[in-house]
């Protein structure tokens, strides 16, 4: 065999090559982003996504919002409260430089939604204001105790309810995020503490993926 049937022949091969993994790719449907630098990004996909409770709350504009009707796009839900001495005040900052930072076609994608674990004190007028120091895109939503306490075992993000017959009572929670699809069913969770580059960058292809 010549040099140049030998160059023809891996070019050749090469191609083939490509082409199998390509045609392999689109008949196996293997479009999905990497598992593993999701992990690293600290996203963790479920196996099987979950369905929402109707359960009706309340937005920071004293509207309705049932959870099982935030669709039509990704959704980040955070469990949180306005009186938060650090873990609300830092991950609210991040998510929005997370926000910012995606490219537009992605960001318009995203809503990002604070419950709160604190309905005694966050009234929607508190977390109105409280979410504007942040972005004022980002929706607040409050309720009753037991309505908020489902919605957390609904999105296994857990939290202990704070004793609200002390002053300046304090709230334990989780930092992590749920993760939400366009047809409002949840798909999985954002591990705290943030990390925001990493995120940012496969977010951007999972928000935008057909």
């Amino acid at each position: 065999m010549t040099s140049i049937q030998k160059t023809v022949f891996v070019l050749i091969a090469c191609v083939a090559l490509v082409l199998g993994l390509t045609v392999n790719k689109v008949l196996n449907g293997k479009g999905e982003a990497d598992p593993a630098e999701l992990l690293d990004a600290g996203i963790v996909m479920l196996q099987k996504s979950r369905s929402m409770p109707a359960l009706q709350l309340t937005d920071q504009e004293g509207q309705p919002q049932r959870l099982d009707e935030l669709k039509g796009k990704w959704t980040l839900v955070f469990f949180g409260y306005t009186f938060c001495p650090d873990i609300c005040p830092t991950t609210l900052a991040e998510l929005r430089q997370l926000h910012g930072d995606l490219p537009a076609e992605a960001r318009e994608q995203l809503r990002v939604v604070m419950v709160s674990v604190d309905p005694h004190r966050d009234t929607p007028a508190q977390l109105k204001q409280y979410l504007g120091y942040f972005d004022a895109g980002f929706i607040g939503l409050t309720g009753e105790p037991a309505q908020i306490q489902e919605a957390a075992n609904a999105l296994g993000i857990p939290y202990i309810p704070g004793d609200s017959s002390q002053e300046n009572y304090t709230v334990d929670h989780s930092g992590n995020l749920a993760l939400l699809d366009p047809s409002g069913e949840q798909r999985g969770f954002i591990r705290s503490p943030l990390r925001v580059q990493k995120l940012q960058a496969q977010l951007a292809q999972l928000l935008t993926r057909p």
